[in-house]
């Protein structure tokens, strides 16, 4: 068979199980019921003069003052010693995990975390234990039994927000045995900075938490582009010699860099974009539980973010496609992502009457 033609049955696999996707550009006209740009920033445009790609890595000669003014607002943002700037959420986190964790460590990793995450953990070459989601126990017993072999790091890792539970850990309590068990702390806050804690700082903002690292995206709240790590200045200082998805990609483009910060600072001021995305949140809670449906009556998890479980994989894109008919995009979230489910997220600048609009459509489907 030749590679076309085995790309091809491949791909006709994957569509006989409903797991095929393609590029939408439809959805640009429908009613936003499913990106992560909570506060509405990432939908507005924004002028900026500045030179334009980077044109190398920045080990070579790609750095720029406008990239390092970013990471400079950030960790002051934050209060951490320093920041590194990387092309997305996936190469901060690949970067991060695998530049830190090598064979003989251990990672443990909840069950519930991000592909980026799952990448960064194999390509490190540490051992991997799967924790049960949010489960503090079981993450203890193995760490303190791979401590009492003497051999190795230990690392926890965590999303602060699961993106597609709507659920969070007590990271109070993971700090704590981090500690206990002489464990580095890792953190992604890419659904909660810039939407959740105080001043949108995040949630170990909120928990009053230090990571030994933390991860942020600017492209959901933020409504910017590409992402960051931010920590120590000799974390910083290592990644920029061991994160190979940062020493071997091309730096961040001055002019995205530019208008990231805008939108950043944007972020920063903006309560009362939280205050109109935690009110919209709220109308769209208590609105699927006064539509009195045993699937909808109690939405699962906190915040922007609502999963709402389907019997399977053909009832999601079924419920999407009709939501596209009546000008909504409600996402439909397949295998591998997570199990067959539709993910409503609220935004500041939804207005009473479109949750009305989704909270009539939902009224009138069928789940399970």
């Amino acid at each position: 068979m030749s590679f076309e033609h085995d790309l091809e049955a491949r791909l006709r696999a994957l569509a006989n199980l409903g797991l095929h996707r393609a590029p939408d550009p439809a959805k640009e006209g429908l009613l936003d019921f499913a990106s992560n740009d909570y506060l509405g920033i990432g939908a507005r445009r924004r002028a900026v003069t500045a030179t334009g790609s980077a044109r190398a890595s920045r080990l070579v000669r790609g750095d720029s003052p406008e990239v390092r003014a970013l990471e400079s607002r950030v960790a002051e943002w934050l209060g951490t010693g320093s920041a590194l700037v990387f092309a997305s959420g996936y190469a901060a986190n690949v970067g991060v995990i695998s530049a830190l964790a090598e064979k003989g460590d251990l990672i443990v990793s909840d069950a519930l975390n991000h592909a980026s995450i799952i990448d960064g953990c194999r390509l490190s070459g540490a051992a991997i234990h799967v924790a049960p989601h949010l489960c503090v126990l079981a993450a203890r017993e193995t760490l303190l039994a791979h401590r009492a072999t003497g051999r190795g790091r230990r690392w926890i890792v965590t999303e602060s927000y699961f993106g597609m539970d709507a659920d969070r850990p007590d990271l109070a309590s993971l700090r704590v045995l981090a500690d206990e068990c002489d464990a580095g702390l890792l953190v992604d806050e890419a659904h909660a900075f810039g939407a959740r804690g105080p001043q949108g700082r995040g949630e170990l903002a909120a928990a009053g938490v230090r990571a030994d690292a933390v991860v942020g995206t600017f492209g959901k709240a933020l409504g910017g582009g590409g992402a960051f790590v931010a920590g120590s200045a000799l974390l910083i200082e290592w990644l920029w010699n061991r994160a190979r998805s940062f020493v071997f990609s091309t730096g961040m483009s001055p002019v995205l860099a530019l208008a990231t910060r805008a939108a950043f600072e944007e972020a920063l001021a903006g309560d009362a974009l939280r205050q109109l995305l935690e009110a919209t949140t709220t109308a769209l809670r208590q609105g699927l539980m006064s539509l009195g449906r045993g699937e909808l009556s109690a939405p699962l998890g906190e915040g922007a973010v609502i999963p709402i479980a389907v019997r399977d994989v053909e009832t999601a894109v079924a419920i999407q496609l009709k939501a596209r008919e009546v000008g909504l995009h409600v996402q439909a979230i397949r295998p591998p992502t997570a199990s067959p489910r539709l993910r409503l997220s609220a935004h500041a600048s939804l207005r009473y009457e479109d949750v009305s609009r989704l909270l009539s459509f939902l009224k009138a489907e069928r789940f399970t």
